[in-house]
């Protein structure tokens, strides 16, 4: 598995110099100032390429933009409203500035309005450090009680909606303003952070889409770009939703393996690939994640490796973002099925037989703490969370080989 990083760009708290210490072999990066359904130019991609190859004291790093996470898909691609078809021939052309670049990997996601979501990004842990968290009575307080969506009491069962009003009474209005930015905070380090208004406005225009519309929607924009992708040799990859259930009476429609299959049988090449996230699945206790990567495998193109530690077996239930061996994801399965699926393509001679991994957001432990990185992406958090996957991935190799 290749180990690669995640990295904001100029603004990042962690450096290339951070980067190398980690060691990691390549990095996952996109061009997050650029707006939504716009054109990525040669001139921008560049730009970003240079940035990485460069160490602090202007020595080569050896890193090499690897992965982009994310090309967003716009919300008019997703509606099928307003520009939505300029936005796709704009995709396609930023596809072939990519490949032109050597980019092969893209990642993006088809989650409508808001994309990860959590009520807390920094909550408290027993050892002193913080971590995200996602309370779901605290966001019925937000859908029920801040926002006050039409039909949200729907949603709830009656013991959660009493709960979170009994919270929304003794919260002063800071606390208020504090969870709806944490809610509606976006993709992280994307130009679109959306405000209260936003959201009820996107919430409007997308009327009454079901998840069948959502997911013919979603079929439709792979029908155009997967074709040119192929023909690029590129590999398209779809995060999961983050909680993996329909949130503010939106359909959310990547959530499970059954989902999976529908748009990879819908789109049936292999371009048409998974990023397999266990901290986004794994929030759900009914997604097998060692048998996804065992079943699905072939079309797992990118992995984001982290855990999480569910408070219920609910399916909508709260969660927060624990170690990265410490939660209720098995990932040394996860890990031991992603390194059979490797032997097998490099047996076949599948050139991309060595699957791009990160280490997926980390708890803010040590210097990390009030540095105030993007939410989730703390440097010595991830750090930890790399050498603790690193060490699996080593030990695995061995027993491989008949050391241990």
């Amino acid at each position: 598995m290749r180990q690669t990083w995640r990295w904001f760009g100029p603004k990042d708290l962690a450096s290339i110099d951070d980067m190398l210490q980690s060691g990691v072999e390549g990095v996952v990066t996109a061009l997050h100032h650029i707006p939504n359904g716009e054109v990525w130019s040669p001139k921008e991609i560049a730009a970003r390429q240079q940035l990485l190859r460069n160490r602090k004291n202007g020595e080569p790093s050896g890193l090499e933009w690897e992965v982009v996470e994310s090309l967003p898909v716009s919300e008019d691609i997703k509606k099928q409203k307003g520009d939505w078809r300029a936005h796709i021939e704009n995709y396609k052309l930023s596809l072939k500035n990519l490949a032109d670049a050597g980019i092969e990997t893209i990642c993006y996601n088809f989650m409508p309005v808001l994309d990860w979501t959590r009520t807390d990004l920094m909550h408290q842990l027993p050892h002193g450090g913080t971590c995200m968290r996602y309370d779901h009575t605290d966001f019925a307080v937000f859908d029920v009680f801040i926002l006050e969506r039409s039909g949200a009491r729907h949603d709830f069962p009656q013991e959660i909606i009493d709960e979170a009003g009994r919270r929304f009474d003794v919260m002063s209005e800071d606390a208020r303003k504090s969870l709806t930015r944490n809610i509606t905070a976006g993709l992280p380090g994307a130009t679109e952070s959306l405000s209260l208004e936003g959201v009820r406005d996107h919430l409007a225009e997308y009327g009454q889409i079901s998840a069948d519309q959502l997911r013919a929607n979603y079929i439709a924009f792979l029908e155009e770009v997967v074709p040119v992708a192929e023909k690029l040799g590129q590999r398209m990859c779809c995060h999961p939703d983050d909680p993996p259930y329909p949130m503010l009476g939106l359909p959310r429609i990547m959530s499970t393996e059954a989902d999976y299959k529908m748009i990879m049988d819908a789109v049936d090449v292999r371009a048409n690939g998974i990023t397999l996230c266990t901290g986004s699945l794994g929030a759900r206790p009914d997604n097998d994640l060692p048998g996804m990567m065992r079943r699905l495998g072939d079309r797992v193109h990118f992995m984001h490796l982290r855990n999480v530690k569910r408070d219920t077996t609910e399916i909508k239930g709260s969660f927060h973002e624990s170690e990265h061996l410490a939660g209720d994801v098995d990932i040394a399965a996860v890990i031991a099925e992603a390194l059979k699926e490797e032997a097998r393509r490099k047996a076949e001679g599948r050139a991309d037989w060595n699957i791009p991994m990160r280490p997926d957001h980390g708890q803010d432990i040590l210097d990390d703490i009030g540095r105030r990185a993007q939410p989730g992406y703390p440097t010595i958090g991830r750090m930890r969370g790399l050498a603790e996957l690193r060490g699996i991935m080593h030990a695995f190799g061995h027993r491989e080989h008949g050391i241990v």
